[in-house]
């Protein structure tokens, strides 16, 4: 019982301010927005049957990699350029299409790529064609994402269960390697770490809410109610402050980490969500989604900034870690009459290429 002696199901709900004009807010932060509507797409196009399925900076934004067409992974520099003949290409690895690819948050050469045909996780160093590691599993694996030292790596399977890697030696000579974690697996179909690596968010594409797990035990802190139909995009703000949700309703949810309360809630999209990503000083949402558009939204205000046109649904979106260029892709739509569908890797925001 409360001190003024009322059942706190009888205090009344604190009342929050409401969000300050767009300007206002960036005026009194000193900070000045971009011109996104000045800014064009730059779009990539790949003469192929299958789609790009994901984009990812190095940890330093000085490489951009895509996976999807088939079982090679294509890295680029983009500011040196985009054409196909500028990527380097790593494969031999994988014995079907690659998915998914994730680098390293503690070395910008270090990457790792996934396949749910062949059921395999490999390891790669960007300076070498040759992998460093290949790791066979029992599941086949959807979605990567390294701890913030990283010397784990946690895996989603399409039967909606979240496994982990670790690295380490088996005894003191020995190389350092990937192993399997000795954990139950948690269900799950999307799922990050957050900054301080302790713990995990977790998302299922079926449900309506969103949990935050202790790591390394996986007992669960927070469930967040967050969406109607099916929670299925994540992402943390740089900062700390913010954790973003997206879901099969269309809307994207931004919830007070402090307060574990949403705060606010962005409804500028109109199709389902695949994928949010926030700017690297996370004053700004970039949002992916079943439409032929990229929204990007003021994260403090939720109040929409630009809307990218999109040449193809993107299946996720990735900001650059220290600039305000969004990397996104996908592939164009069959149309009777019109050319053959292609593969899309878009850049918005690189000007100097």
């Amino acid at each position: 019982m409360p001190p003024n002696g009322k059942d706190e199901d009888d205090l009344p709900e604190p009342q929050r301010p409401p969000s300050p004009p767009i300007h206002t807010t960036f005026a009194t932060r000193g900070i000045l927005p971009p011109n996104f509507p000045a800014l064009k797409p730059r779009d990539i196009r790949y003469h192929s049957h299958q789609a790009m399925t994901h984009v990812a900076w190095s940890c330093n934004g000085k490489r951009l990699a895509a996976v999807g067409i088939d079982k090679t992974t294509r890295v680029w520099f983009p500011e040196k350029g985009m054409e196909l003949k500028q990527a380097a290409t790593f494969s031999g690895a994988h014995s079907d299409d690659v998915d998914y690819v994730s680098w390293n948050p503690t070395h910008p050469d270090l990457f790792c790529t996934s396949s749910q045909k062949d059921r395999r996780i490999v390891f790669w160093d960007a300076r070498q064609t040759r992998n460093i590691q290949q790791c066979s599993l029992k599941v086949s694996p959807v979605q990567t994402n390294y701890s913030p030292d990283g010397r784990t790596l946690l895996y989603t399977s399409v039967g909606n269960q979240l496994f982990f890697l670790t690295l380490g030696k088996e005894n003191e000579e020995a190389k350092e390697m990937w192993h399997p974690a000795p954990k139950d697996p948690v269900v799950g179909s999307t799922a990050v770490f957050n900054h301080a690596g302790d713990g995990v968010v977790l998302t299922h594409n079926t449900e309506h809410s969103l949990r935050i797990i202790d790591y390394p035990s996986l007992a669960l802190r927070e469930n967040y109610a967050a969406h109607v139909g099916g929670c299925v995009a994540v992402a943390l703000d740089p900062r700390g402050r913010y954790l973003a949700s997206g879901g099969h309703d269309s809307i994207v949810n931004v919830f007070d980490l402090s307060e574990s309360i949403c705060v606010r809630t962005i409804t500028s999209c109109e199709n389902s969500i695949n994928g949010i990503s926030f700017s690297h000083d996370g004053e700004y949402l970039a949002i992916a989604n079943s439409g032929t558009y990229v929204d990007i939204c003021a994260t403090e205000t939720g109040a929409s900034m630009h809307r990218v046109p999109a040449l193809a649904p993107a299946p996720t979106v990735a900001w650059h870690p220290s600039k305000y260029i969004v990397a996104y892709c996908g592939q164009t739509r069959l149309r009777e009459g019109g050319p053959p569908p292609m593969a899309v890797v878009s850049l918005f925001g690189l000007t100097d290429a």
